[in-house]
């Protein structure tokens, strides 16, 4: 079974009276304690990407266009009757080169007329029939399917949190001998890192991230953090081999 696995790194940063070292995650430095911890999300994914690419080479460019426009309009209407809605439909324009034999100011002997078109299904035991339907006329050619979430940074969030809940603890530990407690945010920082890894047979999507968070020791109760997020755009899914 596909699974999407995320993982954040967070690191809380907050003023402390030196003492010894915890532990490899819990380390002081002059008056600041640095803690770091691991959580972790998965789920399923929910989406499923297919890519496919249009080619029409005729001598005639009206022709190569129309067998070009045509491929992709029968794409567009096998996935109409999948069910798939227009905002899961994205048809690319039609690129058009010429090829010519020697002087350019000679008509071309042929023209090439290339496009893409993106789906986007949710329902996957739909994907099969999708592809096969879809390059029935030899023009088009199926590219990849890449599954990935259709809410990631939801799932990101997720796995987040339960990191600041790992760090909190381990926080909230290494200071209860001197009885020090957590004090309020200063500063957060999110950084998001995205890898792909697979497994055989099994495709997994693997987003990291780190999150650094400062904190100031002090008398109030502490535990409420804000957050300030900066995630790059993640690579595709893996393609299965």
């Amino acid at each position: 079974m596909l699974k999407t696995s995320l993982f954040a790194v967070v690191f809380i940063a907050l003023s402390a009276a030196a003492q010894s070292q915890p532990n490899s995650d819990v380390k002081f430095v002059a008056d600041t304690l640095i803690v770091q911890a691991e959580g972790s999300y998965e789920t399923d994914p929910d989406l499923a990407t297919l890519a496919f690419d249009v080619s029409s080479q005729e001598k005639q460019l009206k022709d190569a266009y129309g067998k070009a426009s045509q491929s992709m309009s029968n794409i567009v209407a096998v996935a109409q009757r999948n069910g798939l809605t227009k905002d899961a439909i994205q048809t690319g324009v039609l690129t058009v080169t010429p090829f010519y034999e020697g002087d350019r100011k000679r008509h071309a002997r042929a023209y090439l007329v290339q496009g893409q078109v993106t789906l986007k299904v949710q329902d996957f035991s739909k994907v099969g029939a999708i592809i096969d339907d879809s390059v029935q006329d030899g023009i088009a050619d199926f590219r990849s399917l890449t599954y990935s979430l259709a809410n990631e940074e939801s799932a990101k969030q997720k796995a987040v949190a339960d990191a600041m809940h790992r760090a909190i603890g381990r926080a909230t530990a290494a200071l209860e001998q001197s009885r020090q407690k957590l004090g309020p945010t200063r500063y957060v920082n999110v950084e998001v890192r995205n890898l792909v890894g697979a497994r055989p047979i099994e495709m997994a999507y693997v987003s990291a991230a780190t999150e650094t968070i400062e904190v100031a020791s002090g008398g109030g109760s502490g535990g409420i953090f804000s957050h300030a997020k900066r995630a790059p755009a993640p690579p595709p899914p893996v393609q299965p081999g």
